[in-house]
């Protein structure tokens, strides 16, 4: 087989190699801004705000962290849904010099208490709403400041009237007491000046972020992501998506920045192009539609369950959708089903990719304009390097044989923060271990089966929960699927099914079950099914299999 035989499949568009310039990451933001001064970089729910406005105002975060203790090298941490404040103070820290954790807001004490901890941040940017969780987590770690902000801070008139009043008329409103810990963002920026202010940086060793992975099997670790990191994988994205145009694409931004999936293929990607991130705090399909139809997206990176979200909604087609140019899927497997409806409706292209934290995150696509192959997450990017490996002995798998997938590039990780074992576990001779079951064919197109640690064994057979969860979703009745490998005394694991139904859908058991009997192996199909309203997801939609099997330990089993 030839070496790199996806190079083949390329679009003469697309380059096999690109140029990385070694910079800051912040210099995404002020080149755009140099070009583009008027265009509008943010639009927050009606909020316009152009380049030259986020500039200044990134540029005086970073004038006011010296004056609060931070030097170069220093966690500060950003806990905050999409909205303005993130962004500044996402790009603020990176021009001053400090490494950024991006934190979950859903995270309670406990969970944040841990990432502060471990990362050793000094400070942390929140939300008003979070000031008590994140007072809890500030006794038992190294913060020593918050920043506190509000939604309504960035709101247009009347709406950051009415949404005070709705807090207060639902018991929400938080009454804040400022002093030397507890400080005002919208103080701070007001009263700092917006001097050019761009650290100059090792690109290739110095952190801009330590991005925690999932947590979903045990403590979260923090991924150390370089600025050449960064900015290698959002050359990448920008090369694979070279229909894109300067200045005129709006992005639709429901994916979280705090998600690293969001953060390169939105904010990084969006501010690169000089586009218009759309900020969607919470993604809520009535307020997605509303916003393509109303604001005329053009690209809309998601998960599956958004665009599952929105061919089943109830009044789709009457919505005009025909804005949307692309559409990236990743965080979990593509139903095709999904792929050929979310088209149809919009006219535009849907394709699925692949990426992981510890690739910044992107490795694979399809491609999104010339061939592809459904079922695969496409070839490896420009300068990636992959490879199916045995997992006990790491030498390479045969083409279309099962094993670990493998990566290479500029985008890969410098390792876990504070965890040499467990990078020298997964980092072998600059190749990266992803922990995730596939093969490869003679053309080089990659297809993922599943986790290793998600693979069910059933009576002594392999089972990959993802080929059983694409039968499930071809049932005309079934909204969503998940299936996990559950404890059996005489199988070892048996296949149970986690089915949410359509609207007034009406499928049970028995007609799953004879449904799969045709599609798949005996041993395949699920032995045990639960019908549920709603999956347990993270919040850029990826379904929680193990909080699924953690809600199942202790319930009696029947099928």
């Amino acid at each position: 087989m030839p070496d790199r035989p996806w190079l083949q499949e390329y679009p003469a568009e697309v380059p096999p190699t690109c140029a990385y310039p070694n910079r800051n990451v912040a210099h995404f933001l002020t080149d755009s801004a140099l070009k583009h001064p008027k265009g509008i970089a943010l639009d927050f729910l009606g909020k316009r705000i152009s380049y030259r406005s986020l500039l200044a105002a990134a540029r005086r975060f970073a004038n006011v962290l010296p004056k609060l203790g931070i030097r170069r090298g220093d966690r500060v941490a950003i806990m905050l849904p999409n909205c303005p404040q993130a962004v500044i103070a996402y790009y603020g820290s990176l021009m001053a010099g400090a490494v950024v954790v991006m934190t979950n807001p859903l995270y309670m004490p406990r969970e944040l208490e841990h990432q502060m901890k471990d990362s050793g941040a000094r400070l942390i940017v929140a939300l008003d709403q979070l000031l008590g969780r994140v007072r809890e987590a500030m006794e038992k770690s190294s913060l020593e400041k918050i920043i506190v902000t509000s939604i309504q801070d960035y709101l247009p008139f009347p709406k950051n009237v009415l949404f005070a009043l709705k807090q207060k008329k639902d018991g929400k409103a938080v009454r804040i007491v400022y002093d030397d810990k507890v400080l005002s963002f919208r103080k701070l920026l007001k009263e700092a000046p917006d001097d050019p202010t761009d650290m100059e940086v090792d690109a290739e060793n110095d952190l801009a972020l330590i991005q925690y992975t999932g947590g979903t099997t045990g403590l979260a670790k923090g991924v150390m992501l370089t600025h050449r990191n960064l900015i290698a994988n959002t050359v990448q994205s920008r090369a694979w998506c070279y229909k894109t145009e300067e200045a005129k694409e709006r992005y639709l931004a429901a994916l979280p920045f705090f998600h690293v999936f969001g953060l390169t293929c939105l904010l990084h990607l969006g501010i690169y192009t000089a586009g218009t991130l759309l900020l969607v705090p919470r993604f809520e399909v009535n307020q997605v539609l509303r916003t393509i139809r109303r604001k005329r997206a053009t690209v809309f990176p998601g998960a599956p369950t958004m665009y599952i979200a929105i061919i089943n909604h109830p009044k789709v087609g009457d919505y005009d959708l025909s804005s949307i140019n692309y559409c990236i899927s990743g965080a979990a497997p593509l139903p095709q089903h999904v792929q050929t409806r979310f088209e149809e409706l919009t006219g535009g292209r849907l394709i699925e990719g692949y990426g992981l934290t510890e690739a910044s995150p992107v490795t694979h696509a399809n491609n999104i304009w010339g061939r592809r192959k459904n079922g695969t997450i496409g070839i490896p990017f420009p300068d990636t390097d992959a490879k199916i490996v045995v997992p006990e002995t790491f030498e390479d798998a045969a083409p279309g044989e099962i094993g670990e997938l493998a990566v290479k590039g500029p985008q890969v990780m410098r390792g876990y923060w504070n965890r040499p074992g467990e990078t020298e576990r997964v980092l072998r001779d600059g190749w990266l271990l992803t922990g995730d079951l596939g093969r490869m064919d003679e053309e080089g197109y990659f297809a993922i089966l599943d986790r290793r640690k998600d693979l069910i064994l059933a009576g002594g057979y392999n089972v990959y929960p993802r080929e059983v969860e694409e039968v499930l979703f071809e049932h005309p009745d079934v909204e969503e699927a998940a299936v996990a490998g559950v404890v059996d005394p005489y199988r070892g694991e048996t296949v149970k099914a986690y089915i949410v139904l359509k609207p007034g859908a009406a499928a049970g058991e028995a007609e799953l079950k004879a449904w799969c009997k045709e599609k798949l192996a005996a041993y395949k199909v699920p032995k045990i099914y639960e019908f549920r309203e709603a999956l347990p997801k993270t919040m850029a939609g990826k379904v929680l299999r193990r909080k699924l099997i953690e809600e199942d330990d202790g319930r009696p089993m029947s099928s």
